[in-house]
């Protein structure tokens, strides 16, 4: 049995975040409604690509999810969802900031309607302050939050992060926050409300160059690759690619200078401890890089490996899927009557991947199977 099997939850996410939430939740086992306008998620026209009709975006985090359409401009819509919520665990959500309490779907009014509900919203910059009522976009918010400052190559320009970490951090942010108010709700017998927004994640994902930053007082440097605080970590060209390097502490150094033929370095005063080799770090790095570029990137990790020395060559997806050890691990897994194959949730329980049981749905898949209960009758704008 799946861990949320038994729990319900009702989604009115769209985009990529809020949504994202929602498949962790029914991935994990939760009966998931999610609610759309009558014209659908905008998500599902973010292409191309596009894979039978919907944009990939769309079916990736939208999987193990029932689909219904609702008019929320519709009074007798609203007053429907209202009463279904007697049925459900969760609601979840990212609707514009303050649009919830426009429809009467605020937190307060609907916890104290419905004592054992959890009412988890996403926003751009939190629940509370003078943004609360901003909109936000990923992209944005990496830059307001400081992000980009950290991202991007040595004297270049701040640079975007190329996945949504926002928008996917704070929606798995989300996610544990309901799985955490559900377990309280045991002891409690009462729900609650549970809130993230991308700004606060963002600042989560600095927690490490904000405590240099707090200590020196000085904004991290930017670094391509590599470390600001470990030297030798960081990726070097080969004769045909890039591998990463990651002698992290001395001894492993000196594994690396045994491995490169130059067993001097070990001894060497500039580089002895890792504080010397970052003192020296001009000195040391371009003479790793011109003996790596001597030799292929195959040549190198089989050289370092057997060393001890940790390394990675630096791949495309192409190249990570043909991989025998993402076979193994089974993160890639077919979808369910869709002909597709995605990525999968990264956790096992008793050895167990949870399984992707639905497709991504189409645009009100489910009304009739959901709003045929009798309080669809006041809500004739289902569409």
């Amino acid at each position: 049995m799946l861990p949320l099997a038994g729990i319900k939850v009702v989604e009115l996410g769209q985009n990529l975040a809020g949504p994202y939430a929602g498949e962790v939740l029914a991935t994990l086992g939760a009966d998931l409604v999610k609610v759309e306008r009558p014209e659908g998620d905008d998500a599902r026209a973010w292409g191309p690509p596009f894979w039978q009709g919907t944009a990939a975006i769309f079916q990736t985090v939208n999987r193990n999810k029932r689909s219904i359409t609702l008019d929320l401009k519709d009074p007798r819509c609203i007053a429907w969802l209202k009463d279904y919520l007697s049925q459900a665990d969760v609601l979840l959500h990212n609707m514009r900031p303050g649009a919830m309490e426009e429809l009467g779907l605020g937190a307060e009014a609907l916890t104290a309607r419905h004592p054992r509900l959890i009412y988890a919203s996403l926003s751009a910059f939190g629940h509370k302050g003078p943004l609360r009522l901003k909109p936000g976009y990923e992209p944005m918010v990496q830059a307001f939050a400081g992000i980009f400052s950290v991202n991007g190559a040595e004297n270049a320009p701040p640079t975007r992060v190329g996945l949504p970490i926002l928008d996917m951090g704070t929606g798995l942010w989300l996610a544990l926050g309901c799985v955490a108010a559900l377990l309280r709700r045991t002891r409690t017998g009462r729900g609650g409300t549970v809130d993230a927004s991308l700004f606060e994640t963002a600042l989560a994902w600095l927690t490490v160059p904000f405590a240099s930053f707090q200590v020196t007082g000085e904004p991290p440097q930017r670094h391509r690759t590599g470390s600001r605080r470990l030297v030798v970590f960081e990726a070097f060209h080969t004769a045909d690619g890039e591998v990463i390097v990651a002698a992290a502490n001395d001894r492993l150094f000196q594994k690396l200078a045994h491995a490169l033929g130059r067993p001097e370095w070990a001894a060497d005063e500039r580089f002895k401890t890792n504080a010397l080799r970052l003192a020296n770090k001009a000195a040391l790095i371009p003479e790793i890089q011109a003996i790596l570029r001597s030799e292929s990137s195959a040549h190198w990790v089989e050289r370092l490996e057997a060393a001890g020395v940790p390394c990675a060559p630096v791949q495309d997806l192409k190249e990570v899927v043909a991989e025998p050890q993402t076979a193994a691990i089974g993160m890639i897994e077919p979808v369910p009557d869709a002909g597709i194959s995605l990525v999968g949730l990264p956790l096992s329980f008793d050895g167990e991947r949870p399984p992707m049981r639905r497709r991504a749905p189409l645009l009100g898949e489910h009304n009739s199977e959901i709003l045929a209960a009798p309080a669809a009758a006041k809500a004739p704008g289902a569409g």
